[in-house]
């Protein structure tokens, strides 16, 4: 994740692009920045959603990136080329990959960024935003002679939540790129086609993903194979949750063993590892530096909780040799609990 408590605006470019109506406005001149404030604005509402997003992508291309329009357009601004004629080149570019017919019209922001922080080194970047669906707000006046207050309704570009993003932070070719995609579900032209990134192969997404695939084993696979109960389930989740907490470096075979320490389950394990890693067309090394944020962020998915019915929810966080489950003479199931202090 970025951080922007050192950042600075340098160019400003809005244009305007029509999808549906086909009426695209480019703008004649950069937008200059008057105030302080202005700029504190501008940093809140188009670098903020970027502070906790922590899966980073690099451009790609399937023969060769120097192919891929967005990153030449990247690097001949990072090569200090007309801000401005480059902002219409990435209007013209957008504009040439929505074809879809739920593509909306929007305002197009490009921005340029000085002193962005990520892993502990500062980089010029460039952001790209369309705003598609605006915010409603209501501007108040002072009071008039009648001692009245008067309200404008009003629609705009808030902290809210961005429709469509991306930042591109100039680290090494080709580049870090983070993306921000709201409506992804309609279409996806805004990941594949506008930007067309793949997954960084770096710590971040390595933590991340193999955490995702250790959560997909355990509630999808482990059931199939085994005599499971919810409670086991639990304590394999937490027993991984825990490892990634309290290490700092990731080590595929001491993982295994930590957390799921029978040979049978390990060999299971690692053939669930091969099968979901070529179906998602994903590579995760054997060993890397594990990402605090990306444990805090991916620890949401690991459920520790046991429903039972609609009457209870237990929340299983340590031992499990303290719940018991059976089932009594009359047929109906139940937990045994046992513990030292009631709070």
């Amino acid at each position: 994740m970025v951080e922007i408590d050192e950042a600075i605006v340098t160019n400003l470019v809005i244009h305007r692009i029509g999808i549906e109506s086909n009426m695209s406005f480019l703008s004649k001149s950069e937008y200059k920045i008057k105030t302080e404030e202005e700029e504190d604005t501008l940093l809140k509402i188009f670098l903020k959603p970027f502070t906790s997003n922590v899966t980073t992508y690099e451009f790609k291309h399937d023969i060769d990136i120097n192919l891929n329009p967005l990153f030449n357009l990247a690097r001949d601004i990072k090569e200090e080329q007309s801000f401005f004629l480059k902002s219409i080149d990435i209007h013209q570019h957008l504009k040439s990959v929505s074809k879809h017919p739920n593509i909306k019209d929007g305002d197009l922001f490009i921005l340029k960024y000085d002193n962005l922080k990520f892993d502990n080194n500062y980089y010029a970047a460039i952001g790209i935003y369309k705003v598609e669906n605006k915010e409603r707000f209501i501007e108040t006046s002072p009071p008039d002679e009648n001692n009245q207050i008067a309200m404008d309704f009003k629609q705009g570009v808030g902290a809210r939540k961005l429709d469509k993003a991306c930042l591109i932070l100039f680290s090494e070719e080709p580049y870090t790129v983070f993306i921000v995609d709201n409506a992804s579900r309609d279409t996806d032209y805004w990941l594949n086609e506008f930007v067309n990134v793949k997954l960084r192969n770096d710590y971040v997404n390595s933590t991340s993903q193999f955490m995702s695939l250790t959560k997909s084993f355990i509630t999808e696979q482990i059931p199939t194979e085994y005599e499971v109960n919810k409670a086991d389930q639990i304590d394999f989740l937490n027993r991984s949750v825990d490892y990634f907490k309290s290490h700092d470096t990731f080590e595929k075979e001491e993982f295994e063993k930590e957390v799921f320490q029978e040979d049978t389950v390990i060999e299971s394990f690692r053939n669930f590892d091969e099968s979901y890693s070529q179906e998602n067309k994903i590579e995760v090394d054997s060993s890397f530096e594990i990402s605090p944020q990306a444990v805090k962020k991916q620890s949401r998915i690991f459920k520790s909780v046991l429903k039972l019915d609609k009457n209870f929810h237990i929340y299983i966080h340590g031992n499990k040799e303290l719940i018991e489950q059976g089932v009594d003479t009359d047929g109906r199931k139940y937990y045994k609990i046992f513990y030292e202090e009631e709070r």
